[in-house]
């Protein structure tokens, strides 16, 4: 590991004084001298103004992250050491609640280091690692949690293959090898997680409140079509909530599997529910042919799916498959309305609600709005890594 200079173009340098962390590709002047992914980076400005120290490691559009604007601190164990520990510190609530064991203990650029993020599950933790520049690092991260944090186990996800996918392999990296699935606690509902089992664990963490928020006021009495279900969670909370039927829609084949050990875990018979392998949209296709209705529909679509039939991009098309979902939905129904589109803004988000309700020419009202949750700590002076949006909408029939 060496530490490298680089030089940032003048405007892009104060971007960075500001408080963005995020270094891009073409705001490097001298991008021969980045040398290996791993190493440290000196950032200057063309002028030779100091900026701070970071890594270099390739992600999306940037090829590193600052980690300090202070030019006395060194990228060492001390310095791993304090901002993993500063993160446990502000996780304290979650560590002490009795009713929630799963939860986000390390924010990548939220909690100071871009390209790395720590979840907690029942004391076992998953590392994802989102840069080979940051896997370099992994010693001395991997030395901090496992003093710091008293975790079982610690499996791994590598997200850096050179087709931006996840590199496969053996995810286990120290402690206690763990039977899965393994059980955690949210909001006293039983999630089902496999820490061992390709790039997902089962269960989005960022949904908590969603969830709760389904169960406890949204769900009673409802019939929910639940799209993009995954594995089936939502289901799950929407069932202990009162729901009389769910339908849960998920392209991949294993959903339903996935799904049914989820109702299992809470002791929810699977077969009072439908689960459908089915490309989202021809479901909403069938059901709509079928004058099938639901009282709430669940729309937490990925960012970018590519299907045989079609690609769904969020910042695209969310507005039609919102039109879509409100021709099922029951007067006075409730869509639950998602995206993790860190470009798709809040302002553009309800833009699209609006056009997909006053194209079908009916009016609407915004019961409450998520984003996300206290223990995914984000970077107030780059929005984009406060991503998700959440509006929970009623039509008014």
């Amino acid at each position: 590991m060496q530490i490298k200079t680089v030089r940032v173009k003048e405007d892009h340098a104060k971007d960075l004084a500001n408080g963005r962390m995020l270094l891009l590709q073409d705001e490097v002047t001298n991008p021969e001298d980045l040398g290996e992914e791993g190493d440290i980076l000196r950032v200057v400005s063309e002028s030779g103004t100091y900026v701070g120290k970071g890594y270099y490691g390739r992600q999306n559009k940037g090829i590193g992250w600052l980690l300090t604007r202070q030019a006395d601190t060194d990228i060492n164990q001390s310095f791993f050491d304090h901002l993993i520990g500063k993160a446990i510190g502000l996780r304290a609530p979650f560590y002490q609640d009795e009713s929630t064991d799963a939860f986000r203990l390390f924010n990548g650029e939220g909690d100071g280091i871009g390209g790395l993020v720590v979840d907690y599950y029942a004391g076992n933790l998953a590392v994802h690692w989102y840069s080979e520049g940051i896997y370099q690092l992994k010693p001395m991260i991997l030395d901090s949690l496992i003093r710091m944090t008293g975790a079982v186990s610690i499996y791994e996800k590598r997200r850096f293959a050179t087709d931006g996918q996840y590199v496969e392999g053996d995810d286990y990296v120290w402690g206690e090898c763990q039977e899965f699935p393994l059980i955690v606690r949210e909001n006293g509902v039983n999630i089902a997680v496999d820490l061992n089992d390709g790039a997902m664990t089962g269960v989005f963490l960022d949904q908590r409140d969603v969830r709760k928020a389904v169960m406890d006021r949204y769900a009673q009495g409802q019939t929910v079509l639940n799209t993009f279900s995954y594995t089936g969670v939502f289901s799950v909370f929407a069932s202990l909530g009162g729901a009389k039927k769910t339908t849960s829609v998920d392209v991949a084949a294993r959903s339903k599997d996935k799904t049914i050990e989820q109702f299992a875990m809470n002791g929810i018979d699977p077969d009072d529910h439908h689960l459908v392998v089915q490309d989202v949209f021809d479901y909403l296709t069938y059901a709509r042919k079928k004058g099938l209705r639901y009282g709430m529909v669940i729309l937490d679509p990925p960012s970018f799916a590519r299907a045989k039939k079609r690609t769904f991009s969020a910042a695209k098309d969310y507005g039609k498959l919102v039109g879509e979902a409100l021709e099922l939905t029951e007067e006075n129904g409730i869509i639950v309305a998602s995206t993790n589109h860190g470009k798709i803004s809040p302002k553009k988000f309800r833009r699209f609600v609006d056009e997909a309700f006053q194209e079908a020419g009916i009016r609407y009202e915004v019961l409450e709005t998520f984003s996300l949750p206290d223990d995914f700590r984000y970077n107030k002076q780059d929005l984009q890594s406060n991503y998700l949006k959440v509006l929970i909408i009623r039509r008014k029939d």
